[in-house]
Parts: C-alpha cells; sequence; structure tokens
C-alpha cells in the first residue's frame, strides 16, 4: 500500500498544479478579465481576492487525497482517451468536491476539517458559503471557454453529465440533512446507501463518466464504469465513517466524534437502530438528536455501535458492495491504467486515515 500511496502523493502534485493554472492563489486584473469577463466598470481585486481566492486556497492547501482526478485520470487512460486533454478535465469533480466540504461544514456546524478550525469559523459564514458555491460554477469555465478544445458533441456531454451529478449531489445532501435534524429515526439501508450514491458516489460517478465522455465510449461504457465509481464512493464513505467512529488519528484532523454531534444517519447507526435492544435504541437516538459534544456520551454512542455488530457489519458491507460492483469492469480493456484503478479502490476503503 505504501507505493500507492507515493503514486497518489505524485499525481496529488500534478492536480494541483492544474488547478493552479485555473484558480491562482491571487486574482489580479488579467486573471478576472479571463474568469468574469470586461467589467463595465472596474474590479475589485483585492475584495476577490480576499474573499474568493484565500478562503479557497486555506482549504486546498490542508491536503486532501485528489483520488477523484486521479481515477478520472486512471480511467481515461484504460479507455484511450486524449490525456493530453484529460488534465483540465479532472479538477472538475475535485473543485466541486472541495467547494462541498465548505458547505456541508456550514451546514452541520462543523468545528474542524484537516486539522484546522473549518472555512466557517475563519472567514465567516457568508465567505464560506459564497466560496463553495463559486467553486461548484469555476469548473464550468474550463467548458465554456472550451480549454480542451472539445468537439460539440462531447462538450455537451459534459455539460449534461455535470447538470444531473450536481442535481443529485444536492438531493443526497437534502436526506443527509433531514435525517440529521432528528427527522427520521426509521432509516433503512436501501435509504441510505441511496443518499449516500448521491451524496458521495455522484462526484466518483461524475468523474467516470467524464472520462468515457472524453474517450468516446460507449452508453454501456458510461453506465457500467459510472456504477463502479458512484459505489466506489459509498464505499469510500462508509469506511469514512468507520475511521470517524474507531481512528483516534482521523478524529483528531476531522473533530473527535463529529458525526456523533452531527445526528449523522451512517450505516453504522442505522444497522444499530435496527439491531440494538429497546432501551440502547432509545439511548442512541436521544445521544444522536441532542447533537451533543460531551465525550462521555459519544463514546457511549460509539460503544453501542460496536455492541450491536454494527461497525463489523459496515466493513463487510463496504467491501461486499465495491466487490460486486468491480463484476462490471468487463467494459474497460486490460491495462496497466485498469490495474491502478482496481488498486486506488483497494487502498481507499482500506485505509487507516
Amino acid at each position: 500500500m505504501d507505493d500507492f500511496f507515493e503514486f497518489l502523493k505524485k499525481n496529488k502534485k500534478f492536480v494541483d498544479s492544474i488547478i493552479k493554472k485555473h484558480v491562482p492563489e491571487k486574482w489580479d486584473d488579467k486573471y478576472l478579465e479571463w474568469l468574469l469577463g470586461k467589467p463595465s466598470y472596474t474590479y475589485d481585486s483585492v475584495a476577490l481576492t480576499k474573499s474568493l481566492a484565500e478562503p479557497m486556497w486555506d482549504f486546498l492547501n490542508r491536503g486532501g487525497k485528489r483520488w477523484r482526478p486521479v481515477m478520472f485520470l486512471l480511467f481515461t487512460e484504460a479507455l484511450g482517451g486524449n490525456m493530453e486533454k484529460a488534465s483540465d478535465i479532472a479538477i472538475i469533480p475535485e473543485l466541486v468536491h472541495e467547494g462541498s466540504i465548505m458547505v456541508d461544514d456550514v451546514e452541520d456546524l462543523g468545528e474542524m476539517r484537516r486539522g484546522k478550525p473549518c472555512t466557517h469559523k475563519i472567514f465567516g459564514v457568508d465567505i464560506a458559503i459564497n466560496t463553495g458555491n463559486m467553486m461548484y460554477y469555476i469548473p464550468l469555465i474550463i467548458l465554456i471557454k472550451n480549454i480542451p478544445k472539445l468537439d460539440d458533441e462531447t462538450r455537451l456531454r459534459m455539460y449534461n453529465i455535470y447538470t444531473q451529478e450536481m442535481i443529485n449531489l444536492s438531493a443526497g445532501q437534502a436526506m443527509d440533512i433531514w435525517w440529521h435534524k432528528g427527522k427520521a429515526s426509521n432509516v433503512t439501508e436501501k435509504q441510505y446507501m441511496q443518499m449516500c450514491a448521491y451524496k458521495t458516489g455522484t462526484l466518483a460517478r461524475m468523474a467516470a463518466r467524464l472520462a468515457v465522455a472524453l474517450s468516446k465510449g460507449t452508453d454501456e461504457q458510461e453506465e457500467k464504469i459510472g456504477k463502479i465509481a458512484e459505489t466506489f464512493g459509498v464505499a469510500f464513505q462508509i469506511h469514512d465513517d468507520i475511521l470517524s467512529a474507531t481512528s483516534k488519528e482521523f478524529s483528531d484532523k476531522k473533530g473527535y466524534g463529529d458525526d456523533i454531534t452531527e445526528g449523522k444517519r451512517s450505516l453504522m447507526v442505522v444497522h444499530a437502530l435496527h439491531h440494538a435492544s429497546k432501551e440502547e435504541r432509545s439511548e442512541l437516538l436521544s445521544i444522536l438528536d441532542s447533537h451533543t459534544r460531551d465525550k462521555e456520551k459519544i463514546d457511549r454512542a460509539i460503544e453501542i455501535l460496536v455492541n450491536t455488530g454494527s461497525v463489523e457489519h459496515a466493513k463487510k458491507t463496504a467491501k461486499e458492495i465495491m466487490s460486486n460492483a468491480w463484476e462490471g469492469a468487463n467494459v474497460i480493456p486490460d491495462s496497466p491504467a485498469k490495474k491502478n484503478i482496481k488498486r486506488l479502490v483497494d487502498y481507499l476503503i482500506e485505509r487507516t486515515i
């Protein structure tokens, strides 16, 4: 696994260089004209740098694995796509992902993210929301200006993919918000998996479908490869939730017991609510709905998850759904890139941080 971690680090540097190409850390008038068009009056480049570029790069510089653009590049390579054109497209799902975390942290009243206070804690709620939203739209400039010089059919296909997946992303977030507000005590595992497919799976699916579009792949390839990526996104989220509850190193970066404090209905929680005793079920719901930061109560909630076998159930489910989804990989020609896609999947759902 260590060699693949180095592979990811190397590609992360490449991805970050492409992000900086399109989103520099300082926005001068030349960049603003490229991004916004000629002004009717005059720009305030200082205000735009301070309220957009700085919070963006404060967040981007904290880290993140950049596995979505790496997945896009690997799928494109495996399908024989144009790798010269691929680099600019690769950052589309990543910028959306980073922006969605900023907004998600506001909605969840988050405290910590990647070892630092959340963006809204440093820059304010207004700037965090606006910056997150800007990161949804900046990627479209790559298509609007046709930087990779795509034909019209490919560009339209990519617009359609982007739009549908962004709609799905908001739907997944809506389900998650409603549940952690204590509005649902009987969420089923299938409902949870669908929420995850929309919220976490959708940007992985976007990356995969964009790769198929760039490679001029078939509808069958887009459907099957999109499903593999979506399922991987779900498995990744399940594993993320497990780490949040069981890994001190992980919780130190995100904030101890944040998922419990948020009242998050993770797969572990959903399973526990259906398998705990009446007393433990009532106790777990009470802790989740109180949005407590009390360590003893958070520890008790995690204890219930462990006692009901819910942590082990989540681990087993993540591996099973990914194994089943990979059966659709027969539409991807055998190649070193295909092997690296499988290595990426295995690495990210077995990682410890």
